[in-house]
């Protein structure tokens, strides 16, 4: 039996596919529902940012996942996407750092989830299965 696609390459991709697969939804919702956006404005002027660095997101949860899944700059779209979720984290989410869903997971699993795999994929690189592989 011939396990030879059983690679490091095939590895990276499934990795790459799935955390951008997974975040470009997040963007396409924003897309689909821009209102969402003076949410995030809000919580950015909250911290004492200017809220127009909500448009940042666009960039962290469409164009970075869209630079991982073709395989061009992944290693710059993976960091974007780790710094998008650390945004995400602080700006909305801190208050579940130390708290458990009723199924008795972490409450904010799938923001970690994100985040590391994100950060996975900025250290791996593309693997050659990609546009231009790094």
């Amino acid at each position: 039996m011939n396990l030879s696609f059983l690679d490091e390459d095939t590895g990276r991709l499934i990795l790459r596919l799935s955390v951008a697969g997974l975040m470009l939804f997040h963007g396409i919702a924003k897309i689909m529902h821009p209102g969402s956006l003076d949410f995030i404005g809000g919580m950015l002027s909250g911290f004492g940012l200017p809220a127009i660095l909500a448009y940042g997101v666009y960039i962290g949860e469409v164009v970075a996942p869209l630079m991982v899944i073709v395989g061009w700059k992944t290693r710059i779209g993976g960091f974007i996407m780790v710094v998008n979720m650390l945004f995400a984290i602080v700006l909305a989410h801190t208050g579940d750092l130390f708290s458990l869903s009723e199924h008795g997971g972490w409450m904010i699993e799938l923001q970690m989830f994100y985040l590391l795999s994100a950060l996975a994929v900025m250290f791996l690189g593309s693997g050659r299965l990609a546009i231009k592989p790094d």
